[in-house]
C-alpha cells in the first residue's frame, strides 16, 4: 500500500503509542536496577529497547494476531478504524502520564477493538470471554504465588541473596598487560557482582515480557488492516519504545528508583519475576493482559504472605488471626531497598520460624497503601470500560452512520 497521508498519520500514531509505552515501561522494568545503581539510566534505556524488541519479535507475534484479527475479523480494520483504535490507546497512555495513574494499554486496546466489534456486530465472544477470564484469573494467580513465596521462602531468599553494596566502581581495568582486561573493583565482592548481574537480568526479563504483550498495542490494528506487515511493525514499535525510554523514560526510572526506596530490592525482584513470567506465559498463548494489575496483586500477595508468618496453620485453626499488614515487607531488617538503603541480613543467621516471627510496627513503612492500590485497580478497569463504550458510540453513531 502506498504511503498515503492517512497511512502516514497511522504510522505517526504508532510511534506516539510506542513512545509512551517505552517511557512508562522502562521505569517499571529498570527502576529497581537504576535505583540500586546496578545500571545507568542510559544503559537501562538501551537494554530496554533490545529486550522489548526481542519479546515482541518472538513471543509477541501471537498477541498481535489476537488483537489484529481474533477479537474482530481483520476485514473490520479499515485504515480509519485502525487509527481510531490506536488513538484511544495513545490517549489513555497520555492521560495516565498526566494524572500519574498507570493505564493498561492491553486492556484499553482490547476494549477499543471490542467497541468496534460491538458496533459492527462482529465481536468474537469466545475469544473475548477467554481474554476477560484471564484478566480475572491472572491477578489471583499472582497474589497466591507471591503469597506462598512471602510466607515460606522469602526469609530464606533474603538471607541467600543478601548483598552489601561497596563503595567504588563494580569493575576496574587491569592495564598491567598489553591488552587491558576488566577486573573486579577494589572493594567489589563476587557476591556483590552476582547480585548486581541478577538485578540487571531480571530487569531485562521484565522488559522482554513487556514486549511480548505491549508491542501489539502499538501495531495490531494496522497489521489487522493489512497496512503494515508484522515484522516491520515490530521494528517500528521497538524503535519508538527505545525513543521513549531514552527521553521521558529517564523521569519514570528516577521515580521508580527513588520513590520506591522503602521497597526491599528482593521484594521488587520477586514481583518482577512472578508478574513477568505470568505475562510471558499468557502472551505465549496469545492473551493480552495487564502488567500493572498483575504486579500490584503480586505486591499485595507478597506482603500478605510475609505478614502471615506471625502465626502457624495450627494457630489459625484454633482461631488466631495474623496481624496482616503488607508493611511487613518494608522493615529495615528485611534487607537492602530499591534505592540502596537498608541493612542486608546476616547470611549466616537462620530465619525466624513461622509462628515466632513478629512484626515491629514502629520499624515499618508504607510499601503498599490499600486505598491507593484500590484506586489504581479501579482505574485499570474503568479506563478500558470507558474506551469500550466510547469506541462503540463513535463507530456506531459517527463513523458507521
Amino acid at each position: 500500500m502506498a504511503l498515503s497521508p492517512l497511512l502516514l498519520l497511522g504510522l505517526g500514531v504508532v510511534v506516539f503509542v510506542g513512545f509512551n509505552i517505552g517511557g512508562s515501561n522502562v521505569g517499571v522494568a529498570f527502576g529497581p536496577a537504576v535505583g540500586s545503581k546496578s545500571v545507568s539510566a542510559t544503559g537501562a534505556a538501551a537494554l530496554m529497547t533490545v529486550s522489548f524488541f526481542v519479546g515482541g519479535w518472538t513471543v509477541g507475534r501471537g498477541v498481535v494476531r489476537t488483537m489484529g484479527g481474533r477479537i474482530v475479523p481483520s476485514s473490520e480494520f479499515t485504515l480509519v478504524a485502525s487509527i481510531v483504535v490506536l488513538f484511544f490507546i495513545g490517549l489513555a497512555l497520555f492521560l495516565a502520564n498526566v494524572v500519574g495513574v498507570p493505564a493498561s494499554t492491553s486492556m484499553t486496546g482490547v476494549g477499543s477493538i471490542a467497541g468496534l466489534g460491538l458496533a459492527t456486530n462482529t465481536l468474537n465472544w469466545t475469544t473475548m470471554g477467554e481474554i476477560v477470564s484471564w484478566w480475572i484469573v491472572s491477578p489471583v494467580i499472582a497474589f497466591w504465588v507471591s503469597g506462598v513465596i512471602g510466607r515460606y521462602f522469602y526469609p530464606h531468599l533474603n538471607r541467600l541473596f543478601a548483598v552489601k553494596q561497596t563503595e567504588g566502581s563494580l569493575f576496574d581495568l587491569d592495564r598491567s598487560r598489553t591488552l587491558p582486561r576488566p577486573t573486579l573493583g577494589t572493594n567489589t565482592t563476587v557476591r556483590e557482582l552476582v547480585g548486581t548481574l541478577l538485578v540487571v537480568v531480571v530487569a531485562c526479563y521484565t522488559a522482554f515480557s513487556a514486549g511480548t504483550s505491549n508491542a501489539a498495542n502499538a501495531i495490531a490494528p494496522l497489521v489487522g488492516a493489512g497496512a503494515l506487515d508484522i515484522g516491520p511493525g515490530i521494528i517500528l514499535a521497538g524503535l519508538a519504545v527505545g525513543l521513549g525510554a531514552f527521553t521521558i523514560g529517564r523521569r519514570t526510572m528516577d521515580t521508580m528508583g527513588n520513590d520506591l526506596t522503602e521497597m526491599p530490592l528482593l521484594a521488587a525482584l520477586i514481583v518482577a519475576v512472578v508478574s513477568s513470567t505470568l505475562v510471558t506465559m499468557l502472551s505465549w498463548f496469545d492473551i493480552p493482559v495487564s502488567v500493572v494489575i498483575i504486579s500490584t496483586m503480586s505486591i499485595v500477595g507478597l506482603g500478605w504472605g510475609r505478614a502471615t508468618r506471625t502465626v502457624t496453620v495450627t494457630d489459625i485453626r484454633q482461631g488466631e488471626s495474623p496481624a496482616v499488614s503488607v508493611d511487613a515487607l518494608a522493615t529495615d531488617a528485611d534487607g537492602q531497598t530499591v534505592g540502596g538503603g537498608g541493612t542486608p541480613p546476616d547470611p549466616e543467621a537462620e530465619p525466624t520460624p513461622i509462628g515466632d516471627e513478629t512484626i515491629d510496627d514502629e520499624s515499618t513503612v508504607d510499601l503498599f497503601k490499600p486505598g491507593a492500590s484500590a484506586r489504581v485497580i479501579a482505574m485499570q478497569n474503568l479506563v478500558p470500560a470507558v474506551a469500550t463504550l466510547t469506541s462503540f458510540l463513535l463507530f456506531r453513531f459517527v463513523l458507521l452512520s
